[in-house]
């Protein structure tokens, strides 16, 4: 951003009465890089600036917001959630914000709310008209069966954040599962209770990701299906760590496996690498191939 871009944006941040808080969606993790005193009265005296914004959130309302307020930025969308806080009403309002081409920003702003008020009945239809639109929105990027994101949802995030890597010369971590000896699995149970198991193990996943960014997808592979999780963490011991961590939260779930010949229960296996993006010579497609089609994997 420009030094007089900022500096107006600043102050124009600055003199608003409502929570304020803006952050870059140019650079891994969406750091905060901006917020003005109401926001830091709201939130207390933790400091906000450079923090993920998915963290930020996620200390606010929780994180099954903060993975709303995720999959509303990564879908580049503007939208409104009714949010409780500190025993009052609030307006989250999400609203993209383009400075130039190569620096995108998203504003959130915590509008007050009147119970009470006599538009509120105005105001609930505005927030059912809301979600409805959420929920179309998920119908089109979600996988049915786990509730994650779609394979061709999920290549456009691999798309967009494999960009933002390359620029800030970060990396990007991707770890891929895949449920052990799973075609006995459904010869035994049937489709009902194998895509049961599924949508098991893709909330087990999703309890151990770590941040509201991480993204978590179904994807297809040459032998049937993987789940994938994507990160922009760099250190490769932890994202072993990460991974095995739910591999053992797929175990803990006692799913009865009889025919497996890795446990009694469903299990997976995993494969996970990171790559400095902007020293890679592959496209984030063969990022993706290579690692779900990998001979070796790490039970």
């Amino acid at each position: 951003m420009k030094p007089l871009q900022r500096e107006l944006l600043e102050k124009l941040i600055e003199a608003s009465a409502e929570p304020v808080l803006t952050a870059s969606i140019e650079r891994p993790d969406w750091p905060v890089v901006l917020c003005n005193p109401a926001f830091e009265r709201l939130h207390g005296e933790t400091p906000v600036l450079e923090r993920p914004l998915a963290d930020v959130v996620e200390t606010l309302l929780g994180r099954d917001l903060a993975l709303e307020v995720s999959e509303t930025i990564r879908s580049r969308q503007e939208t409104s959630i009714p949010v409780l806080l500190h025993k009052r009403e609030y307006l989250l309002v999400l609203r993209p914000v383009s400075v130039d081409s190569s620096n995108n920003y998203y504003a959130l702003y915590w509008r007050s709310g009147h119970v009470g008020d006599p538009g509120a009945a105005n105001e609930d239809i505005h927030h059912a008209l809301l979600r409805a639109k959420r929920r179309i929105r998920d119908l089109s990027r979600d996988d049915p069966v786990t509730g994650l994101l779609n394979e061709s949802a999920f290549r456009e995030v691999l798309e967009h954040d494999w960009a933002v890597a390359a620029r800030e010369k970060s990396s990007l971590a991707l770890i891929s599962f895949t449920l052990d000896n799973f075609d006995a699995y459904l010869e035994v149970f049937g489709r009902h209770a194998t895509d049961s198991c599924l949508r098991r193990v893709a909330q087990a996943i999703r309890r151990c990701m770590r941040r509201a960014s991480d993204v978590a997808a179904r994807v297809g592979t040459g032998d049937g299906d993987a789940l994938v999780v994507l990160s922009h963490a760099s250190d490769e011991a932890g994202v072993v760590e990460f991974a095995e961590r739910i591999s053992g939260a797929v175990r803990e779930l006692g799913l009865h496996h009889p025919r497996s010949k890795a446990a009694r229960f469903v299990t997976v296996s995993h494969q996970a690498r990171v790559v400095q993006v902007d020293r890679s010579k592959q496209t984030p497609a063969e990022f993706l191939e290579r690692v779900i089609t990998a001979e070796e994997v790490n039970a």
